[in-house]
């Protein structure tokens, strides 16, 4: 997995990502402190406000961003992001109402949402190979995975020494480091080669993304991942805290599971993926961490849970969702051009985002209500409705090739018509055909 480092571009980018994550992952303890500093007792209600407006920035700004993503040198777009992010980073400490908290929190996952889609594109235009560019993939989930789990411990080591409002300069930090690491490498910006109106540029991607069947399987897998990662993430430390009464330390060792599972696919998934096509991977990923909620939602009815049996579930949940994500990047990839890439990333980033804008408070809502028990079944259940639509638009022989719509032909077009499949053995544009096509 390792050898992808030996491209100095990719290096860089991989460290900028790093460094950026280890940022975001102080910002997310420091915020937190920060509302309890401002509200007291009302700061879980200010960070959910706060995570939903994230998820709202990202549904809303991601496409708008691509459609200017064309437009622009890919280095400098992500260098002035990481600016932006580094700024209002800086500015968060000095926040006295909760309300400025609410803006600066908009315009940072603004910046966020113009940034990932963009730097993930990227990522495949760097490593034109697609076993380079499997490793790369596995090496980013690590990333997020290991920020996960060492974030809150440096910023635990770090509030030793100084006062919550100092690790928000660890995250300008961070991004300031991102910023130069980017400089530092050589990016390429594809281009359209005719120029595109906004409304084109703006829905582009998501045009492409729902005309073509492997990512329309895609959203319904993302649907399936969220559901399950939505019950960890949002009532984890209920069941921990309030159903097993242990202490904090229970619910990061729960966490843990959930993280540690993950872990283990990403560097499992490199060899799985030369072997067994994505299709196959994916949906085994998602059934497995689905059928393990389902167990647990059994286990809660008829048994005493204990912290040991949760990890284990959450172990399990993790190495089914990170098998079912982590591969997302190769689809997108094989069904863009490069120049279209950028979009396609931020469609798939909007909608996923949006699928996690209703199953956060779903989650939530089914444990407060009704239990874990309940909640763990209820959001199996919503899993279960994904894999179903995954089956049925996602063709079975599904190839490297894409099989893709154009909606700019009439239905008689003889370019539609045909016994065969319509597919191209390499990758084209939906919307605009460039290449012959095969008799």
């Amino acid at each position: 997995m390792l050898s992808v480092l030996t491209n100095r571009t990719y290096r860089h980018l991989l460290a900028a990502q790093i460094v950026a994550l280890t940022g975001t992952g102080l910002a997310t303890v420091a915020l937190g402190l920060l509302a309890f500093d401002l509200a007291g007792d009302s700061a879980g209600l200010v960070l959910g406000t706060a995570l939903t407006i994230k998820m709202v920035a990202y549904v809303t700004v991601a496409p708008l961003a691509a459609a200017f993503a064309e437009r622009l040198d890919r280095r400098r777009m992500l260098v002035a992001l990481d600016i932006v992010r580094a700024i209002v980073a800086l500015c968060l400490p000095f926040v006295t109402e909760i309300w400025q908290v609410y803006v600066l929190i908009f315009v940072l996952q603004s910046a966020s949402a113009g940034f990932t889609p963009a730097f993930q594109a990227t990522i495949p235009d760097v490593l034109t190979n697609e076993q380079d560019y499997t490793k790369a993939l596995s090496l980013s989930r690590l990333a997020y995975d290991l920020e996960s789990l060492l974030s809150p411990i440096l910023a635990a080591a770090l509030l030793l020494i100084v006062s919550f409002d100092s690790l928000f300069l660890g995250t300008s930090i961070g991004f300031v480091a991102s910023a130069l690491l980017v400089v530092s490498a050589t990016l390429p910006s594809p281009k359209p080669k005719e120029p595109r109106g906004i409304y084109d540029r703006t829905t582009r991607g998501i045009r492409i993304y729902l005309k073509t069947p492997r990512l329309r399987g895609l959203l319904a897998l993302s649907w399936s991942a969220a559901a399950l990662s939505s019950m960890v993430i949002v009532n984890t430390v209920v069941i921990v805290r309030g159903d097993l009464d242990l202490s904090e330390s229970a619910v990061a060792i729960a966490l843990a599971g959930f993280g540690g599972g993950s872990m283990l696919a990403a560097f499992a998934l490199p060899r799985l993926l030369d072997r067994i096509p994505d299709r196959r991977v994916m949906l085994s990923g998602a059934a497995m961490a689905t059928g393990t909620m389902a167990v647990a939602a059994i286990l809660a009815a008829t048994i005493p849970m204990t912290l040991g049996v949760l990890t284990a579930i959450w172990i399990l949940v993790g190495f089914g969702y990170s098998s079912t994500l982590t591969p997302s990047g190769r689809l997108l990839t094989r069904s863009a051009h490069p120049e279209d890439r950028p979009a396609v990333f931020a469609a798939q980033f909007t909608l996923s985002h949006a699928c996690w804008l209703v199953l956060y408070p779903l989650a939530g809502s089914l444990m407060t209500w009704f239990g874990s028990t309940v909640a763990m079944a209820g959001m199996a259940t919503a899993a279960v409705l994904g894999l179903i639509f995954v089956i049925r638009v996602w063709p079975r022989t599904d190839a490297k090739s894409v099989v893709h719509n154009h909606p700019e032909l009439p239905p008689d077009h003889p370019h539609l018509a045909g016994p065969k499949p319509h597919a191209h053995p390499i990758i084209i544009d939906e919307l605009h055909p460039r290449i012959p096509h095969e008799p």
